[in-house]
């Protein structure tokens, strides 16, 4: 029981930020149909900022909602930077071009903001670790857990709810809807798309921050740590659908849950065995479980 209750929770807390990387990554894809390979940037840098953040404020019980001011300060500043410098500026002018040449360009792009990050901030690793000491841990189960960890579980619900209010029951969820569905028609309809395509990928990018930016204080953060993230970011969405939020939501429990119980019983196939689902996925249905339906052009 102690075991199931450890891959539960381990499963939980990783699905929990791994969907919120996920789901920038895949509202991106969504509305622009571009395969975003730079959210890793977004996401390294949003922990890097908030490490220094916190960093810099030191350990002080007076500083406990200063510290998640700056964590989600931290992602939005690297979105809206980070974000409006490449959409504007690089991706604006690749729109016509063909799909591979954009993947490749944001391949660059996620090296240029890795290395701008040794520039930055340099190569010894930041351990922001004071919001989840502060917090302590709780015993759930037998088994004794932090309680900042459990707390992504938390934002993750509300991340989740805010961007199922904004889809269905906003104004601009229903121009952004229409976009994803025909760009050509919400052209005609009078729709801003570029606007919308940069307000897109500033949101994405914020995501993508925050989960870097929450992630940060529970682990060490050096050069380089992004990658996984991003391997198993592109795993979710394959798994759930690209441009899916309810398949980023069930892909990041899949994902999160299988790696939790290969970490325990056979940590040699952890990446074997998700690669291995995200496969038979495919097999079975090419365009993932919750691919969004295609306009069919007559």
């Amino acid at each position: 029981m102690q075991f199931l209750i450890t891959v539960l929770l381990d499963g939980l807390i990783y699905a929990s930020y791994l969907f919120i990387v996920s789901l920038g990554l895949t509202i991106t894809f969504g509305v622009m149909k571009i395969l975003n390979v730079a959210h890793g940037g977004f996401f390294a840098w949003g922990a890097y900022l908030a490490s220094i953040s916190i960093i810099y404020l030191g350990d002080n019980e007076y500083n406990s909602f200063l510290y998640y001011f700056a964590i989600f300060l931290s992602a939005i500043i690297v979105g809206l930077f980070f974000g409006y410098i490449i959409e504007r500026f690089i991706l604006r002018k690749m729109y016509n071009e063909d799909i591979h040449l954009i993947v490749l360009a944001t391949f660059g792009l996620f090296w240029i903001l890795e290395d701008l990050i040794l520039h930055v901030f340099g190569v010894d690793p930041l351990m922001p670790y004071y919001p989840a000491m502060e917090l302590g841990g709780i015993e759930v189960g037998g088994i004794f857990q932090g309680v900042y960890s459990l707390t992504l579980a938390g934002l993750a619900i509300i991340v989740a709810f805010i961007c199922w209010y904004f889809l269905k029951k906003t104004k601009y969820g229903k121009v952004l809807q229409s976009v994803i569905f025909d760009r050509e028609v919400s052209v005609s309809m009078g729709i801003n798309v570029t606007k919308v395509y940069l307000i897109t990928f500033i949101i994405g990018g914020m995501l993508g921050a925050l989960g870097g930016a929450y992630i940060a204080p529970t682990i060490s953060v050096s050069p380089g740590f992004a990658i996984d993230v991003v391997v198993m970011s592109f795993a979710v969405v394959v798994i759930g659908g690209m441009g899916s939020v309810p398949g980023a939501l069930i892909g990041s429990l899949i994902v999160g849950l299988v790696r939790a119980f290969a970490v325990h019983q056979a940590p040699i196939l952890e990446l074997f065995i998700i690669y291995a689902i995200m496969a038979i996925v495919l097999i079975i249905k090419p365009e993932g479980l919750f691919a969004p339906p295609k306009p069919r052009k007559i």
